[in-house]
């Protein structure tokens, strides 16, 4: 985690928190050290945020201290209610947990009418719940694409032949029953769709494609823009 969304993320757990937090458990929150913490606060505290408190006795926020405030209508907040239950669809359980984390934040920020919406559960989605693929992390991609820096698969195709590559992970499409990595393929110098539940390994490497990312997205969708039969499909191209 960059230390510029880790201290937000602390910023979130001191204002939600009804009781001091240790920096060991907020260490455990965000899988980071507790050293870390010590100095994620110390650098809150430079910047004038209200933290209080000290090692041993935990930290808490200072009554009065807020981020701006979301302003979402019933509508908008609706359609958050449902993009986090269609989360839990996917086998990311990366976003899975990502997901329950923004439903804590939305809860604390809006007004409770709205809060209301968020824990009323008239709204549903349903369906296949993916498995997690055995043999990829789908956060490992997601970093990577972010990141664009180079992945090593083995991969077994639809006719089950098994080949290594090493790809620039573009793009992840969520389907109900698998997750689908395109990627710049060096072995077939084009764009291919890998399906997650094919891959074998997955691991990053040393290399970077960095400033190659939106170009290459940019080929990519233009492809199946022009042609629809060849939009995202779920058959693995190879």
């Amino acid at each position: 985690m960059r230390k510029a969304s880790r201290l937000f993320e602390i910023i979130q757990i001191l204002r939600l928190a009804t009781r001091p937090v240790t920096a060991a458990q907020i260490a455990e929150t965000l899988e980071v050290t507790v050293r870390s913490i010590y100095r994620d606060i110390a650098a809150l505290q430079a910047m004038r945020v209200p933290i209080e408190g000290g090692r041993g006795i935990g930290y808490i926020m200072r009554p009065g201290f807020d981020l701006p405030p979301l302003m979402f209508s019933i509508e908008e907040t609706e359609a958050i209610v449902l993009a986090l239950a269609l989360l839990e669809r996917t086998g990311d359980a990366e976003l899975k947990e990502a997901a329950r984390r923004v439903n804590q934040k939305i809860s604390g920020a809006i007004p409770a009418p709205l809060r209301q919406t968020l824990h009323s559960r008239a709204l549903h989605a349903w369906g296949t719940i993916a498995a997690p693929p055995s043999g990829l992390d789908l956060a490992l991609v997601r970093r990577a694409i972010r990141d664009e820096q180079k992945l090593a698969l083995d991969y077994r195709d639809e006719s089950g032949r098994a080949s290594q590559r090493t790809v620039r992970p573009l793009a992840l499409i969520y389907y109900s029953t698998t997750a689908v990595a395109v990627a710049w393929c060096e072995l077939r110098q084009a764009i291919r769709n890998f399906r997650a539940d094919r891959v074998e390994n997955c691991a990053m490497t040393d290399e970077y494609f960095r400033g190659e990312g939106d170009g290459l997205r940019d080929m990519w969708i233009k492809g199946w823009r022009t042609s629809p039969q060849a939009g995202p499909p779920l058959a693995s191209i190879n």
